[in-house]
């Protein structure tokens, strides 16, 4: 885990190094451990290093390689990293490190940008050929590490955080008003390439891009879960194969030169990587957990849960009690650290409880995705039975916070767009080949986009926010596809996630496995009352936002004037909503 940076030209134009030196600091929490510069003329990249495999400086990036002719820079980890050295070492490559990053340059060089699929974990890096000045960039397949883009003519710029690339100078910081569409409408997701601003764009998951010489580029998706019933199987082959392959997954990803601890929160899935380590005879295992104080008849923690689990496997256990005094100031931070808006209140849980387990260990795993993957979410079962060619409409109705009319009265005309764009993005998805039911249509839509660029991407902004390494075993690539494969109706069983809670019956405490569906809770936001109320008050009303005016006056008036009834179609507060976005845009 890392931040990564760099700049490549084309023609005779040379990189600008010092604009890569500036988007370096901006990433030091990303990796507090040592940064490096490398200067190729048209091509330049920098890093900044966060320590876990390979402590040594034979580890440090950007790592070159003279006699192969390639320079990398890499963010993440590759799991499997030391079975393709030991099959790089067979086919005649010496290393000079013990660290994965030497192995994606030999695997590079082994086998060009098909390397990516042999690699089993989290990455986005950029390797340059010296030769042909040649430059490959790539994400892995669930879009685990970021890869933001900043193009121009003549050059393009790439960082592991959207702040970073601004730090360079140069970049277009207007409001991109699809984007804006999709952040109002789709549930506060923007999905790649575009960001909500018009002159930066994230490389998408799964895709590798080549940049040549000439400025001339290419780019391919390498991956995808097909969601389609290749075998019959039966339930309990199911539920052996999703038990197995999670075991596996969470193996994996123990893979460290540091310890490892787990994000407990005291639902299923973290409980269930907790028991899976325990059955593995990991032992003195280190576990966290977070809670808020009540607020708007809501409880603040489900320490209850996360104490039977704890208790069961005998781990150390941390409770993480925040108070009034640490909330408020961390809803300012949880905001500067994001690369794009992200409007879940549970960014702030996850900023708050990075920090403190940060002090404990560098390396956790934490259980998110097992909610888009193995079907949890309330607007998967009203698709049931729905037809494939109404899948979209009937998806569009549960999960979009606001219908296309209803943006009329809520922006300034300057910043509408004429089409429904996001309705038109998700029926372009449900209309691709494959995805063999409705709820497999949105499954495989979910994973895609809002799994991405939601969870996953608050998941990484946040914990990387103070140097810590999050390892999500149910984004296991090999996980996914099983997942995929596995009929809905074994997902839906149970009040969502049926497959998942079978495999886990035996080695998770029953009152876990049977308890009702809950959520991080965080009270503070989710009623805004009080100094956060306040805080969205002052924002709203503040100058950059008057002459920003993409919210019409009579709506935020109505809002504020009852902040916490109107809510998105899942339950998000509106208010929230329009705040978060306004806050990130004056930290920018």
């Amino acid at each position: 885990m890392c931040g990564i940076a760099g700049e490549i030209c084309y023609g005779d134009r040379r990189a600008d190094t010092e604009a890569v030196r500036r988007m370096l600091p901006g990433m030091e929490s990303r990796g507090p451990d040592g940064d490096g510069l490398w200067d190729g003329g048209r091509i330049a990249f920098g890093h900044r290093r966060l320590k876990i495999i390979d402590l040594s400086e034979a580890g440090a990036q950007p790592m070159t390689d003279e006699k192969l002719g390639l320079t990398v820079v890499f963010n993440g980890c590759v799991y499997n990293y030391r079975e393709l050295r030991e099959e790089l070492t067979g086919h005649g490559y010496t290393f000079f490190s013990s660290s994965d990053t030497e192995v994606i340059l030999k695997a590079y060089h082994r086998w060009g940008a098909d390397c990516v699929t042999r690699f089993l974990g989290m990455f986005a890096f950029a390797i340059a050929e010296h030769e042909f000045g040649t430059v490959t960039l790539a994400r892995d397949r669930l879009g685990i590490k970021p890869m933001y883009l900043a193009e121009s003519p003549g050059r393009v710029r790439f960082a592991s955080t959207l702040p970073a690339l601004l730090a360079a100078g140069g970049v277009d910081t207007s409001i991109d008003t699809v984007a804006l569409h999709h952040y109002m409408t789709f549930h506060s997701v923007v999905p790649a390439p575009r960001t909500i601003l018009a002159g930066v764009r994230k490389l998408p998951p799964a895709t590798v891009r080549v940049i040549r010489a000439d400025g001339t580029s290419s780019e391919r998706v390498y991956w995808e879960a097909a969601f389609t019933r290749p075998v019959a199987a039966t339930e309990q082959e199911w539920t052996e194969a999703v038990r197995d392959k999670l075991r596996q997954a969470v193996e994996r990803r123990m893979v460290a030169d540091v310890p490892v601890g787990v994000l407990l929160s005291g639902g299923l899935d973290s409980s269930f990587i907790v028991a899976l380590l325990a059955e593995q005879g990991q032992r003195g295992i280190t576990t966290f957990s977070i809670g808020f104080e009540s607020g708007g008849g809501e409880s603040g923690d489900e320490f209850a849960y996360s104490d039977i689990v704890a208790r069961k496997f005998g781990t150390e256990h941390h409770q993480i009690r925040i108070g009034q005094d640490r909330f408020l100031p961390a809803v300012q931070r949880t905001v500067a650290a994001m690369s794009e808006p992200m409007v879940s209140h549970d960014c702030i849980a996850f900023n708050l409880l990075s920090e403190d387990v940060a002090k404990h260990v560098k390396v956790v795993q934490s259980g998110q995705g097992a909610d888009e993957i193995f079907a949890g979410y309330s607007w998967y079962p009203p698709l049931a039975g729905v037809p494939r060619e109404r899948a979209a409409e009937a998806y569009a109705k549960e999960f979009f916070d606001r219908p296309h009319g209803d943006l009329a009265r809520q922006l300034n005309p300057q910043w509408l767009v004429d089409a429904d764009v996001s309705r038109e993005f998700v029926e372009a998805s449900f209309a691709r080949p494959g995805a063999t039911t409705a709820v497999d249509a949105a499954l495989r839509l979910d994973s895609q986009v809002m799994l991405v660029d939601d969870p996953v991407k608050r998941v990484d902004n946040m914990t990387m926010a103070f140097g810590l390494e999050a390892r999500v075993p149910f984004l296991d690539h090999e996980l996914v596809e099983i997942a995929a494969a596995c009929p809905p109706e074994l997902k839906l069983a149970r009040d969502g996630k049926g497959v998942l809670k079978d495999a886990a019956r035996g080695l998770v405490p029953d009152e876990i496995i049977d308890r009702p569906k809950g959520y991080f809770p965080v009270p503070g936001i989710r009623h805004l009352e009080g100094p956060v109320l306040d805080l969205v008050r002052e924002t709203l009303r503040a100058q950059a936002a008057r002459e920003r005016a993409l919210f019409r006056p009579e709506y935020v008036d109505a809002l504020l004037a009852d902040p916490n009834t109107p809510r998105t179609t899942l339950g998000a507060n509106q208010l929230w909503q329009l705040a978060l976005l306004e806050m990130w845009l004056q930290q920018l």
